[in-house]
């Protein structure tokens, strides 16, 4: 089920908008008519997971999306939900699951990229200023995980000009 797949629309190639160049202006993006933005052909929209089609999964929060595939949710599916706990507990939460990537800041991209390892074996991560652009709310947040991290024997490497973030380290350098 990927945009980029047999099953896109084929009119604007599975991106859900459709560009105009001006010529002299900027290029105006306007909704696809045929997939109504949705990035899929028909015949892809009508599979459904606990009620809802793939486009609209992919318009969920990871916050929704983790309620939506928990053991209580409207379609329970324990990896997914594995996947989404992780990435809430980096902060991402407020992400939709099919937001591109090239609309994601550097401290989001490397948040995503710890979310992706946080299950690995691997011991030793290595961070460059993760809290760049975040709310000291959400800073707090990547602290707790940080330090979780580090109380399941993971060495944490940080360089970061942070206060509340240098105030925190066992160790500054």
């Amino acid at each position: 089920f990927s945009a980029n797949s047999e099953g896109a629309c084929p009119t604007c190639n599975g991106a859900g908008v459709i560009f105009t160049d001006l010529g002299v202006m900027a290029s105006v993006s306007s909704p696809c008519e045929d997939c109504e933005g949705k990035r899929f052909q028909p015949l892809v929209l009508d599979y459904h997971l606990g009620g809802r089609d793939i486009s609209e999964v992919l318009a969920m929060s990871v916050a929704e999306a983790e309620e939506f595939f928990g053991s209580s949710g409207e379609a329970p599916l324990p990896a997914a939900h594995k996947i989404l706990d992780r990435l809430a507990d980096v902060g991402l939460g407020y992400l939709s699951l099919g937001q591109p990537l090239t609309t994601l800041s550097g401290g989001e991209r490397q948040r995503l990229k710890l979310a992706t390892h946080m299950g690995d074996k691997g011991g030793t991560y290595v961070l460059d200023e993760p809290t760049t652009g975040l709310h000291l709310a959400d800073v707090e947040q990547l602290l707790g995980l940080l330090d979780r991290l580090v109380d399941s024997g993971k060495s944490v490497i940080v360089i970061e000009h942070h206060q509340a973030v240098m105030a925190h380290a066992d160790w500054i350098i």
